[in-house]
């Protein structure tokens, strides 16, 4: 017997493009992906540093600030690059390059002129671009909506004509929201979203349980009209998954751990003892 079908209100995100030269791509890979473009004479693509895998011989890198980096000084402060990189075809012929996503993250191609010419993007959502994109960096200076970390302190906006693509981790599924519609969602899961949809920050109880609590404490509330992508599984959420594997491991795994924990504290407290009875002396 077939299992019933349920309708849902999101769908999963297909390319679509309205322009009658298409750039030719093509995404390899399932989960750590790689975008293969094609580049004609003289064409460019603009990605972020440390992104390109491989290219053919007729393509330049260079390293390049782009003016257009308004948040500039704050990826600094955040420890991220302020720089980009331009891989131009300078061959007669056509050339390729390969750009890889930086983690087990899924690659989404975005032509900006089916969204309105600018998209809201997470912060390290920009993979690379061809054509008319331009990427700034802005903070958002609305009150309610900082929040301790900087992936929803620092928004990353993408506008222009052309091609972009972003990369966003686990499974990616679009949600078209009408005017008025309101979707609540985790603020990590949002990838990018049009700059049509009103977007506030909420906390999800008191600010102890913010600070001291689990996950899905901070939530978005979007009211729409617009389009918003949303991806299962944040870089951030999984990386600190992995830390908590790492660094707290049990008994039973690790038993040295707790072990040298314990020396740790012993020794501490025999040289609080030993500088104590010194001073008296």
């Amino acid at each position: 017997m077939a299992a019933p079908f349920f309708s849902t209100p999101f769908q999963p995100y297909v390319y679509q493009s309205p322009q009658a030269a298409v750039v030719p791509f093509q995404i390899l890979g399932g989960e750590a992906q790689i975008v293969q473009i094609m580049l004609k004479p003289q064409e460019k693509v603009i990605a972020k540093p440390g992104s390109m895998c491989y290219m053919s011989g007729t393509i330049q890198i260079e390293n390049l600030y782009l003016p257009e980096n308004e948040g500039s000084m704050w990826n600094w402060l955040f420890g991220k690059s302020v720089t980009s990189i331009v891989l131009l075809n300078q061959g007669a012929n056509d050339g390729f390059v390969g750009i890889a996503a930086p983690s087990l993250a899924r690659i989404l191609p975005i032509d900006l002129a089916m969204f309105g010419g600018e998209l809201l993007c997470q912060p390290d959502a920009f993979l690379c671009s061809v054509n008319d994109v331009r990427v700034t960096n802005s903070v958002d200076q609305r009150a309610r909506n900082i929040v301790a970390g900087a992936e929803v302190i620092l928004r990353q906006k993408v506008e222009g004509q052309g091609l972009a693509f972003i990369v966003a981790g686990g499974s990616v599924v679009q949600k078209n929201l009408d005017v008025g519609e309101v979707l609540v969602v985790d603020a990590s899961c949002i990838v990018a979203m049009t700059a049509t949809i009103n977007f506030q920050v909420k906390y999800s109880g008191p600010m102890r349980r913010v600070v001291f609590g689990g996950e899905n404490l901070v939530t978005a509330v979007l009211t729409g009209p617009g389009i918003v992508f949303l991806q299962s599984l944040p870089f951030y959420r999984f990386s600190q998954r992995i830390a908590r594997a790492v660094t707290s491991p049990s008994m039973r795994e690790n038993p040295k751990f707790f072990i040298q924990i314990a020396i740790f504290f012993v020794l501490a407290y025999v040289m609080i003892v030993s500088s104590l009875i010194l001073t008296d002396i």
